[in-house]
């Protein structure tokens, strides 16, 4: 029997604290291949995502969606079926995985997306400038594109070949672009409850209204730069 072969990519910075709890809760008989992409660490997040067994790459340009591209221009020599999308400060439930993957294998779908809004979030896990970007990046994609979302959670699962259809290129509206893509592209998605909590790493963004500013302007750019998309 074919085994579907499964690549976790994470994109870490400074994430020493906390890598070994999420490789440590992978769930390693359903994963091929880890792929931790190090965005510039000072401490030691390379050297712990070696001792767990992961593959590190390098990308120096800060942001979310390089270390991204990174990973998966390295995953096009390994071919892999299925790619889980997932971050390095523990926040997510790297054990939940299978929830993510099993639509794939046994329901056909292209695209799983874990919902933090559908699942259970620890209480201050979801922070304003989060709650925020959520609820405008889901409205402004009904509207335009008729598809209806409940979270933009970084914890997915997509086909490889899918995502590689998608022709991702956005830094810092990584999520959007993937998930309006994939609704302009027709692709079966489907959204799946998770767990989140606080996490013991450095936040990327800042509680504050300066918080919601730069997330706003990020969701924005990434839904209406993608209304050209073909």
């Amino acid at each position: 029997m074919y085994k579907v072969r499964i690549a976790v990519i994470i994109p870490a910075l400074n994430e020493e604290k906390t890598l070994p709890r999420v490789l440590g809760d992978i769930p390693r008989d359903l994963v091929d291949e880890v792929v931790v992409v190090d965005n510039g660490s000072t401490d030691r997040t390379p050297e712990i995502a070696r001792q767990w067994g992961a593959t590190v790459l390098f990308e120096s340009r800060r942001g979310y969606g390089y270390p991204c591209l990174r990973a998966i221009e390295y995953l096009k020599g390994r071919e892999p079926d299925i790619v889980v999308f997932l971050d390095g400060n523990y926040s997510d439930h790297p054990d939940e995985m299978e929830v993510l993957i099993r639509p794939i294998m046994e329901e056909g779908y292209d695209l799983v997306l874990g919902s933090r809004v559908m699942g259970e979030a620890e209480e201050g896990a979801l922070r304003l400038p989060v709650r925020f970007g959520n609820g405008l990046a889901t409205f402004l994609i009904r509207i335009l594109y008729g598809f209806r979302y409940t979270d933009l959670g970084p914890f997915r699962a997509i086909r490889f070949k899918r995502l590689l259809e998608l022709d991702m290129g956005d830094n810092l509206g990584w999520t959007v672009e993937m998930q309006v893509k994939a609704v302009k592209r027709g692709f079966r998605i489907k959204e799946v409850p998770v767990s989140y909590r606080r996490g013991t790493g450095r936040s990327k963004f800042t509680g504050d209204i300066r918080g919601i500013f730069r997330i706003g302007y990020r969701i924005l750019r990434a839904v209406f730069r993608n209304l050209t998309f073909h």
